[in-house]
C-alpha cells in the first residue's frame, strides 16, 4: 500500500469514529474544527488522488450508521449533507463554480437561511396525515422516532390548506437555549451527567425509547426544504427556495424568522455578519449560515455529487472563544489504563454554555502549549461542541505560575506510572486492579453501543464497586435484587428493574460484544468487521497476527492490541466468565452470494415487529437481505411481508388495514426450511 493509500485509509478511520461518536452516540469527541480539518484534508486528497476513493468513505457519505435502538425507515429521496465554507473565500469560491457550470456572468440570487444545529429530520404526512419521522441516519436509513416527533407541541399532526398527496418535510428539531439551560441546572442538581450542548440535548431527547421523556423536554421543529412529494407543487406557482419555505409555513410548520434574499457571494457574506451579531441572542444556536440557490430550476440544472447538492453552502461561524483562569490540573484514568490530563478552570461562559473543564490530552499538548497553574487561557468551543485551550495570555502570567508536574502513580490505584517505549501516553498498567479501569471498563461493557443495559447509572455503578458487588462483567448477571435495595435512588421497583434490564442482554450479537470487551481502538466498525471475518467468538480469540492484518481497515496497531488483549489471561478470564453464566453470543450468519436472478426475495420489503424466539432483529435482516430483500422500519402500501412476533403492536393492524401479507414466526421458519441451504 502506498503512502498516499495509507494516509487515507488513517484518515477515513479517524472520521468514522469521530461519526460514530456524534451522530449515533450524541458524544462527540472532538470539536468541529478538528473533524472539519480533516474531512477537507481527505477531500483533497481524493480530489487529487480519484483512485483513492471508496464507496464507504465519508467523503462519499453523511452522517454515521443507524443505532439498533430504533427501527429503521429508508429515505425515498436520501436526506444529505451539505459542503461547508470556513472564509469568504470558501463563498467567493463556491459562487465562481456555480457561474462556470451555468456558463452564465448573472448575479445569482440566493436565500441565506440560518444553520440550525440540531439534529435534522424527515416527517413522512400522506393524505395530510403524519404518518412517520426518521433521523437523517446515515443519508439512506434513518431512526423511526415517530411517537417521539409526535410529542413536539409545533410539528402538526395533520397539515392545514391544500396539500399534495405525500409530502415529506425537512427540518430540524432544536432545543432552546433557556430550555437547556433549566435541564443542565437539573442535572447538576442531581449530580447527572451535564449535556454538552443543546445539540446533545435535543438529540438525546429526540432517541429517548420513552416518549414521554421526550414530550417534557421542549423540543421545536423548524422546517427548511421538503424530500418527496406527489404530486409535484407546479412550477408555475412555486418557483423558488423563498416560496417554496411561504408554502411550507402555510401548511402549518414554524420556519426561521432570520430568512432573507440576498444577491451574489457579497450579498451572502453581508448576511452572515448580520447572522454572527444576533447569534448571541437567538432563542435557539445556529452555528452558521447555510445559502441556497433560490430559483428551483437552477437548483435542478447543478444537480448534486455524491454527498451534497453542487446549489448550497453552509458558512460556518469562527469558534466562539473567551478567556478564563486554569486553577488546576487533574489527572484522570481511563478504562485502557492511559492517563489524561484534565484542566479545571474559573467557570465562565462560552457561547451561552458554562465551561469548567478542558481536556489537555498529553504531556506533548501542555508543552506546545507552555501552559501553567495560574495562566490566563483563551478557551474555544470549537464547532460550539468541545471546549479546548487555544493559547495561554503569556503577559498574563502572574508570578506564583507553577509548571504542571506529571503524576508519578495513579490517582485511582496509586500504581506506578510509566509509559510504553515510543508512546507520548503516560499509563496504569494495573489493568482490572485499578478501580478507575474497572469503573471505565464497566461503564463501557453496560454502554448503549455495547450491551445496552438499561437503568445502570454510572453512580450506581461506582456503588457496586465500591461496595465489591461487582468486580468484572460477569458479575452483573450474578446481582440479586436485595444486592440493591437501599442504595440510592434505588427502591424494591427500580432494583428488579435493572436486574431485570441485565438478564435481557444475556443474547448479544458477537459485534456488540467484541465491541463492549474495550479492546484498545476496536470501535463498533472495526469489531463489526471482526465478526462478519470470523463469524463466531472462539475464530476472533484464537486468530493469529496475520489473520488480524487479513479484516478490513485493521492495521499493525489494531492487531497488536488484539492479540495482546485475548493473550493476556485478566481479559481472557472475563471472556470465559461471561460464557459461564450463560450469555448467549450469537454467531455471524454468512449467506453464500447468490446469482442475482436466483434472489428469491429481490425487491420484496419487509417489516418486522414484534419479539421472536429464533431471531434477534439484526440476525433476522441479515437473511433476508442475503436472500434480496429490503427491510423497512415502517409498514405502508408498499410492503409486500410483515413478519410478527410476541407483542407485535401498532404495526400488525396497519398491515391488516393495508391488506399486507403476514407472516408469523412459524410462516417465516417453513419458508426458511423450503429454501436451499447454504
Amino acid at each position: 500500500m502506498s503512502e498516499l493509500a495509507k494516509k487515507a485509509e488513517s484518515l477515513r478511520a479517524q472520521l468514522k469514529f469521530y461519526n460514530l461518536s456524534y451522530h449515533q452516540k450524541d458524544q462527540p469527541v472532538v470539536s468541529d474544527l478538528v473533524y472539519d480539518a480533516l474531512f477537507k484534508e481527505l477531500l483533497d486528497l481524493e480530489t487529487k488522488h480519484p483512485e483513492l476513493i471508496i464507496s464507504d468513505s465519508p467523503t462519499q457519505r453523511v452522517g454515521s450508521e443507524v443505532s439498533d435502538g430504533f427501527s429503521k425507515i429508508t429515505h425515498k429521496i436520501p436526506m444529505l449533507s451539505l459542503n461547508n465554507g470556513f472564509s469568504d473565500d470558501d463563498i467567493f469560491n463556491f459562487e465562481k463554480r456555480i457561474l462556470e457550470k451555468l456558463k452564465n456572468n448573472n448575479l445569482l440570487e440566493f436565500h441565506a437561511e440560518p444553520k440550525l444545529d440540531g439534529l435534522a429530520v424527515n416527517l413522512r404526512y400522506e393524505k395530510g396525515v403524519l404518518v412517520s419521522a426518521a433521523t437523517r441516519g446515515d443519508g439512506q436509513i434513518g431512526e423511526d422516532i415517530t411517537e417521539n416527533i409526535k410529542t413536539i407541541s409545533n410539528v402538526p399532526l395533520v397539515l392545514k390548506n391544500k396539500f399534495p398527496e405525500i409530502l415529506e418535510i425537512r427540518g430540524e428539531v432544536i432545543m432552546p437555549v433557556k430550555i437547556f439551560q433549566a435541564l443542565n441546572q437539573e442535572a447538576e442538581l442531581n449530580q447527572e451527567k451535564l449535556f454538552a450542548n443543546p445539540r446533545n440535548a435535543a438529540a438525546g431527547s429526540l432517541r429517548q425509547l420513552d416518549s414521554k421523556i421526550t414530550a417534557k423536554r421542549g423540543l421545536q421543529f423548524l422546517a427548511y426544504g421538503i424530500g418527496e412529494v406527489y404530486p409535484e407543487f407546479r412550477e408555475d406557482l412555486i418557483k423558488t427556495q423563498a416560496e417554496l419555505i411561504q408554502e411550507i409555513k402555510n401548511l402549518g410548520f414554524s420556519i426561521s424568522e432570520h430568512c432573507a434574499l440576498v444577491l451574489g457571494a457579497q450579498g451572502c457574506l453581508a448576511h452572515f455578519k448580520i447572522l454572527e451579531n444576533l447569534r448571541a441572542n437567538l432563542p435557539y444556536e445556529i452555528d452558521g449560515v447555510v445559502y441556497k440557490i433560490n430559483d428551483l430550476k437552477i437548483q435542478k440544472e447543478l444537480g448534486f455529487i455524491s454527498r451534497a447538492p453542487r446549489f448550497a453552502i453552509a458558512h460556518k461561524f469562527p469558534a466562539m472563544e473567551a478567556a478564563t483562569i486554569l486553577e488546576a490540573v487533574d489527572f484522570q484514568v481511563g478504562r485502557t489504563g492511559v492517563i489524561t490530563p484534565v484542566a479545571k478552570l474559573l467557570p465562565v461562559l462560552v457561547g451561552g454554555v458554562r465551561v469548567s473543564h478542558a481536556t489537555l490530552h498529553n504531556k506533548d499538548e501542555i508543552e506546545r502549549l507552555g501552559i501553567q497553574i495560574g495562566d490566563t487561557v483563551i478557551i474555544r468551543r470549537a464547532g460550539d461542541v468541545i471546549p479546548e485551550i487555544v493559547k495561554v495570555v503569556l503577559d498574563q502570567r502572574p508570578g506564583n505560575a507553577q509548571a504542571i508536574q506529571e503524576p508519578e502513580y495513579c490517582p485511582s490505584c496509586h500504581s506506578v506510572l510509566s509509559r510504553r517505549e515510543g508512546e507520548v501516553a503516560l499509563r496504569c498498567f494495573a489493568g482490572l486492579d485499578c478501580p478507575g479501569q474497572k469503573l471505565e471498563r464497566l461503564w463501557h461493557f453496560a454502554s448503549r453501543q455495547a450491551m445496552n443495559i438499561d437503568g445502570l447509572g454510572r453512580k450506581i455503578l461506582e456503588l457496586l464497586i465500591l461496595e465489591n458487588l461487582v468486580k468484572s462483567p460477569a458479575d452483573l448477571y450474578l446481582l440479586k435484587p436485595e444486592d440493591l435495595e437501599n442504595k440510592e435512588r434505588m427502591g424494591k421497583k427500580s432494583a428488579n428493574n435493572l436486574i431485570q434490564a441485565i438478564s435481557q442482554t444475556k443474547r448479544i450479537s458477537l459485534s456488540k460484544f467484541i465491541y463492549a470487551l474495550g479492546i484498545p481502538e476496536v470501535g463498533i466498525a472495526t469489531a463489526q468487521n471482526l465478526a462478519k471475518t470470523f463469524l463466531n467468538l472462539e475464530a476472533v480469540m484464537n486468530a493469529s497476527y496475520e489473520d488480524y492484518l487479513k479484516v478490513l481497515d485493521i492495521g499493525p496497531c489494531v492487531a497488536k492490541n488484539l492479540i495482546e488483549f485475548f493473550a493476556n489471561q485478566n481479559f481472557k478470564k472475563i471472556v470465559l466468565d461471561l460464557l459461564a453464566i450463560g450469555l448467549d453470543i450469537i454467531p455471524e450468519i454468512k449467506l453464500e452470494p447468490a446469482q442475482e436472478n436466483n434472489l428469491k426475495l429481490k425487491d420484496q420489503i419487509f417489516v418486522l415487529t414484534g419479539t421472536l424466539e429464533n431471531f434477534s432483529r439484526d440476525e433476522l435482516k441479515n437473511i433476508l437481505e442475503a436472500m434480496g430483500a429490503k427491510v423497512s422500519g415502517s409498514v405502508s402500501k408498499k410492503t409486500n411481508v410483515l413478519i410478527f412476533g410476541e407483542e407485535p403492536g401498532s404495526k400488525l393492524k396497519k398491515a391488516q388495514e393495508c391488506g399486507v401479507t403476514l407472516w408469523s414466526e412459524k410462516d417465516l421458519l417453513s419458508f426458511l426450511a423450503e429454501q436451499p441451504s447454504h
